[in-house]
């Protein structure tokens, strides 16, 4: 929380790299400042309460104050320029509608703040018989972002482990392993099983098959095959 107490303090709220904006004409009389983490706490069984660090939350900044009436001559006026209350509540409402951040800037004695903020919260009042519009404002600190893009590869797209071509046809999947029937060859299990008749080699030497068993493979063994 920070008061004000001597004044020494400005604010200032702009929009659109400072295409409009304003400074505050009355300085509030506290600026209330959150940097919460949203700490979470867990009951563990044989530890008791624990404390679970979260990541920093969003700033929130808010405040009250008021837009002086025409005219008005207060000793402690804080910009050069006074503008119309109803300017002020117009340009507020016109940021809250158009759905972009705003850029909240505060100078002091000890520290300075250069903020882009969203509008949460915007409520105002016209003070009776005075002409001011009192108003209480509520800002939340607004982070930059931008998507990446996706690459989509145009050739197969996976889907459930297994590849699909650019029609969403589903292609056949490669079997791990393979039964032997009768009048099999590994050149011909080779051929229908990984569609490439010279890799009957790697089916041989995966399975530790001699070359006196290849004019006779045992009907039923299963054949583990190759990726």
């Amino acid at each position: 929380m920070i008061t004000n107490k001597h004044h020494d303090y400005g604010i200032w709220l702009s929009y659109d790299n400072q295409k409009s904006g304003f400074q505050l004409p009355v300085n509030p009389a506290e600026l209330q400042i959150s940097d919460a983490t949203g700490g979470k706490t867990y009951d563990v069984s044989g530890l008791g309460e624990i404390n679970v660090i979260q990541s920093p939350k969003l700033t929130e900044i808010s405040f009250d104050s008021f837009f002086p009436a025409p005219g008005a001559n207060y000793s402690f006026i804080a910009s050069k320029t006074l503008l119309e209350p109803y300017v002020y509540l117009t340009l507020i409402q016109d940021w809250m509608k158009k759905k972009r951040p705003i850029r909240f800037i505060f100078t002091g004695a000890s520290f300075d703040l250069n903020l882009a903020v969203s509008i949460e919260k915007f409520e105002w009042r016209e003070a009776a018989g005075s002409g001011d519009i009192e108003y209480s404002l509520g800002l939340k600190k607004y982070v930059f972002y931008k998507a990446r893009p996706v690459k989509i590869n145009k050739k197969h797209e996976k889907s459930g482990g297994k590849e699909r071509d650019t029609k969403g046809r589903q292609t056949k999947e490669t079997p791990k392993t393979y039964t032997l029937v009768s009048g099999d060859t590994l050149i011909g299990v080779a051929r229908k099983q990984l569609g490439d008749e010279s890799r009957w080699k790697e089916i041989q030497k995966l399975n530790g098959i001699a070359d006196s068993e290849l004019r006779k493979l045992q009907i039923g063994r299963v054949l583990k095959l190759p990726g």
